[in-house]
């Protein structure tokens, strides 16, 4: 059977979800330049697909443009087609960014950051997923018997990710039933998000091929353990040197650290909309889900909104300076990863630029939001967030996720997490 390669090229939109076009290999050159035809409104689809509400109508052209640094070409060595994708800015028919292109959101981050203090940040995000090609077992929790009941899975997601250059970590069973784990390694923060897509898409696509499923759903099942996605993050000066650490300090934080995660705790309570963005993820932010429920940061400590993480086996101090960096556990794979890391940038810009101190040791933590419409709520009122947005972006993004509450207002809470598992 005769076949022609295709390429794919999309945008991991404000649902979390890779969208795009495909287009003849043959065709790449003359596409770098003018990518694939995009509208504004593809911008608003939901989760489950339909626009609910829209500010832009039927109007408006605009074009997916491939970013040859965010390219993914991995042949899995069956006879199925390779898995060949780009992921794109979404710019004017002019070449110029649009204003509610997710990757551009995060970049204007970087440069807030780095305007703020002069300063980069890298970051890794971990990210846990039900497989479905496992059965349910009692001993399934971190075990070896879960590692190797997942059979071939998990090295064919590895050697997917390695040749993709997402450079793999870790995989392993997790707490929750049939839950896994992969993590790769660190990145300056655009490169970071690109492969956290890029993770999640290869684990599906792995999966696929096996005749299963990675479910990367915040809630899969009422009452059972959410899957989180947990973003690594570290400041690094204008030289490159990490500069996170200071022994000393309080939790082990330099002082422009401190400001940093103190920004982020200021902000959370509106930038959980961008990072936990959907119904099911407040399902996972409740007590005795290894998931936090207020706004608060502690040493090595899953329970809290902002983990200063351990060093591990660091003979001298310019080691533990380089492993020393913070973990945010307020997110899930229900948010773009370029949304939720521009998100924490945006706040721990505004920290440093603010010299916002953190909270005395001891005084007591603000709850995180109960709700997605109570994080909207927040956006609202907090000029700063809607500044990182724009008019356009804020008022797009607002419109997106109250479509989707709507949506989903009648459904009790087996019957939302079932419908989220099936789109995530």
């Amino acid at each position: 059977m005769r076949r022609e390669e295709l390429i794919f090229v999309g945008t991991c939109d404000i649902a979390g979800h890779v969208r795009g076009k495909a287009f003849p290999a043959s065709e790449l050159e003359a596409r770098r330049r003018k990518g694939v035809g995009w509208t504004y409104t593809n911008i608003m689809q939901s989760a489950f697909g339909p626009a609910f509400d829209t500010p832009f109508g039927t109007a408006g052209d605009l074009m997916i443009v491939p970013d040859p640094a965010a390219e993914v070409r991995v042949d899995f060595g069956d006879d199925s087609p390779p898995e060949h994708f780009f992921l794109g800015d979404i710019r004017q028919t002019n070449g110029a960014p649009w204003e509610c292109c997710p990757r551009q959101f995060l970049r204007r981050a970087v440069n807030a950051l780095e305007d703020a203090a002069g300063l980069s940040l890298v970051a890794a995000f971990e990210q846990e997923f039900v497989y479905t090609g496992v059965e349910d077992r009692p001993d399934h929790s971190y075990s070896l018997g879960a590692f190797r009941r997942q059979g071939m899975f998990g090295e064919v997601l590895i050697a997917a990710l390695r040749a993709a250059g997402a450079e793999p970590d870790t995989f392993l069973p997790e707490y929750g039933d049939r839950q896994f784990e992969v993590t790769v390694a660190h990145a300056p923060a655009p490169v970071a998000a690109d492969r956290a897509v890029i993770t999640r898409e290869l684990a599906r696509a792995a999966a696929h091929r096996l005749g299963h499923r990675a479910i990367f759903s915040p809630m899969p099942e009422a009452g059972g353990m959410g899957n989180g996605v947990h973003i690594h993050m570290s400041l690094r000066d204008e030289a490159g040197t990490p500069v996170m650490h200071a022994p000393g300090g309080r939790l082990g934080l330099s002082e422009p650290a401190r400001h940093f995660c103190a920004g982020v705790l200021h902000h959370l309570p509106a930038i959980a909309a961008i990072t936990a963005p959907s119904p099911v993820s407040y399902l996972r932010l409740i007590p005795d889900r290894w998931a936090p429920t207020s706004i608060d940061i502690a040493q090595q400590d899953r329970g809290v909104a902002l983990r200063v993480c351990p060093v591990f086996a660091a003979e001298t101090q310019e080691e533990t300076a380089r492993q020393y960096h913070v973990e945010f556990r307020v997110s899930d794979a229900s948010a773009s990863p370029h949304m939720a890391l521009g998100a924490l940038l945006f706040a721990g810009a505004d920290g440093l630029r603010r010299s916002l101190p953190l909270a005395e040791a001891g005084a007591p933590a603000a709850p995180l939001p109960r709700s997605l419409a109570e994080a909207l709520d927040a956006i609202e009122r907090s000029e700063p967030v809607q500044g990182w947005f724009g008019p356009v972006f804020l008022d797009a993004y607002l419109r997106h996720k109250r479509g989707e509450l709507q949506h989903v207002a009648g459904l009790d809470e087996s019957e939302l997490c079932a419908r989220y598992a099936e789109v995530y």
